[in-house]
């Protein structure tokens, strides 16, 4: 488990800059940044073999690199750890050792085109050496030291195009080539035709092409399941207009574009913290991030790098963040809403949009399931297409919080459920192990006081959300509505994932009928029930006891309750057929007949 991250509370550096090492402290910075380079050239050659997988429609392949790549960054912090171990005798390092080594790496980054998340390597391999009252500035890299701000490659992360005096459609047709797609397109006039209609609507009535009128378009396509996207913004004066082009394959095997992107919203869904990791060529992450920033202020760089597979640096730039909001804040960490669960510990610091979840010591019946099992599970989500209805979660060890910020019940709840997990070093408390994930609010919760609308719509978007995860081959296993929260845009997510099992792990079964009177009235099952077995018209009876809820489930998702439809699921997902599943609104789609279904 990776530990290369900065401690929340952080002892202050000794006074002084460290001065130069010599030989021995160049040599080891030199080791460290060869495992990163490792990495980070792995990283990009399977990204870059994202191009022919998606031209090839290699969809197997393409899941299988997706969840083989999440992998490379731990291997080669492990590597780098025990070449270090052999090479340097690591355990006999002193403590002024440090200092000189951090100063040696700086220097080596001065000229480099990752070195954010070089700093960040750097930390995760130190962290896995030193102990954790060492995690400070003179250590380590609790701040970033080499700025990013107008760094770049050449080529540079992005391509403009001038519309001039023949329109936008040439201009997009230029950026369309560029990207260099071996496949062709069905009809690619027909299809940028329509993006340049729909982006007329978008105009100013009265518009007046400036002197700065371009098309940036990101060097790079975004990969991701079986989409490739085009990620760009059209400038006009002070007019700004971000946009997504999504690109899929038709049923005779070309390309097609099936819509464009305008809407924050839509934008901000397509990179939301529920779906999958992208697949883009980085060879300067800085500037494709701080390109999407631009067009989505909303979304924090953390999760951004988080967006294009660097997900270890952005769980380091989500602790700078909230290092800086614990500075300036003064409320105190509380339990979380909802129904406490039997399997976590949930809290939260009401002003800072996060969770944190801790696995309690003791998980009681009927829950069956030990720690373990429980980080197994959320691996597996981790390594899976999470189809914009699975929250992402970032897994942390020996973190450390301000005590006087803990209510007091909620320090005695973590003491009492999760003692292994908790400790009290000075004036911090240790938790051990957590997992950190957006707050959202609790569908059961939501429920209670939405609107009719509102509780309708809610509803329609949970039952999508379990038709999703099915098709993605997962069964959510528990349905409680307590399990599921809805975001900041509407959207249900499920994030309680101590239960779910891939759809092809499970045996979905009718209730067989009752043979006799004493079967309908026993208190147990007349009829046998293996460990994987689910029925579910059996979830009826502790999901539609609201009369309205049960009217408007029966209505838009009926067949939920029907063994046949999660059985024709499983069937086609062990038959290999990878279901479409769009991160936007249908209606968002130019002719959704045209294309794979």
């Amino acid at each position: 488990m990776d530990r290369g991250h900065p401690t929340l509370v952080s002892p202050s550096p000794k006074e002084g800059a460290p001065t130069r090492g010599g030989g021995m402290a160049l040599a080891f910075a030199q080791v460290v940044l060869w495992g990163f380079n490792k990495h980070y050239r792995l990283f990009r050659e399977t990204t870059q073999a994202a191009k022919e997988r998606f031209e090839q429609a290699r969809w197997q392949e393409a899941q299988e690199a997706s969840r083989e790549r999440l992998q490379f960054y731990d291997r080669r912090v492990v590597e780098t750890v025990e070449r270090l171990e052999r090479e340097f005798r690591t355990e006999r390092l002193t403590q002024a050792f440090w200092p000189q080594v951090k100063f040696e790496y700086i220097n080596l980054l001065l000229d480099h085109l990752q070195p954010e998340c070089a700093e960040t390597f750097f930390n995760s391999v130190c962290c896995r050496i030193l102990h954790r009252n060492y995690y400070n500035n003179a250590f380590i890299f609790v701040r970033p030291t080499i700025s990013t701000e107008h760094l770049d490659a050449d080529p540079p992360a992005y391509r403009s195009y001038y519309p001039g005096a023949h329109g936008l459609l040439p201009a997009l047709r230029e950026a369309f080539v560029d990207f260099g797609l071996a496949t062709p397109f069905q009809d690619l006039e027909r299809d940028l035709g329509l993006v340049v209609d729909a982006a007329a609507g978008r105009f100013p009535q009265r518009f007046e092409p400036a002197p700065n009128h371009q098309v940036q378009m990101l060097s790079s396509l975004f990969f991701r399941n079986k989409g490739a996207y085009a990620i760009g913004k059209v400038i006009n004066g002070n007019f700004n207009l971000p946009f997504a082009i999504p690109i899929l394959h038709a049923p005779d095997g070309t390309l097609a574009i099936d819509a464009v992107l305008f809407d924050m919203v839509d934008l901000l869904g397509l990179f939301s913290f529920s779906r999958a990791y992208f697949m883009v060529d980085t060879p300067v992450p800085a500037a494709y991030v701080q390109f999407i920033h631009e067009m989505l202020p909303a979304r924090p760089k953390f999760e951004l790098y988080n967006m294009i597979g660097l997900q270890k640096h952005g769980k380091a730039l989500f602790y700078r963040d909230f290092l800086h909001h614990l500075a300036h804040s003064t409320d105190a960490f509380v339990a979380a809403a909802g129904i406490k669960g039997l399997v976590m510990t949930v809290f939260t610091l009401p002003s800072f949009p996060f969770v944190f979840k801790v696995i309690n010591d003791h998980i009681p019946r009927p829950k069956d399931v030990d720690r373990a099992g429980v980080m197994a599970k959320y691996w597996m989500v981790k390594l899976h297409d999470r189809v914009g209805r699975m929250a992402d979660t970032m897994e942390y060890s020996h973190v450390a919080f301000p005590r006087g910020r803990f209510a007091a019940e909620l320090l005695d709840e973590l003491k009492r459920k999760a003692p292994t997990m908790v400790s009290e070093e000075d004036d911090s408390i240790v938790i051990n192990h957590c997992y950190i994930e957006r707050r959202m609010t609790p569908l059961n919760l939501y429920l209670q006081s939405a609107q009719a609308d509102d509780a309708r719509r809610a509803l329609s978007e949970y039952g999508l959300a379990i038709k999703q995860l099915a098709a993605a081959n997962i069964f959510p296993g528990d349905m409680l509505y307590k399990n599921f929260g809805v975001t900041r845009n509407r959207r249900v997510v499920f994030y309680d994932y101590d239960e779910i099992e891939y759809m092809t792990a499970c045996n979905f079964r009718t209730v067989p009928a009752p043979r006799n009177e004493e079967d309908e009235m026993a208190d147990e099952p007349w009829y046998s029930v293996a460990r994987n077995d689910v029925f579910p018209e059996e979830w009826k009876t502790f999901l539609l006891g609201d009369p309205t809820i049960r009217a408007t489930l029966m209505e838009l998702h009926p067949e939920i309750f029907e063994a046949s439809f999660w059985q024709g699921l499983k069937e086609r997902i062990e038959e290999g057929h990878i279901e479409d599943v769009f991160p936007y609104p249908a209606d968002r789609r130019f002719d959704a007949a045209r294309l794979t279904s």
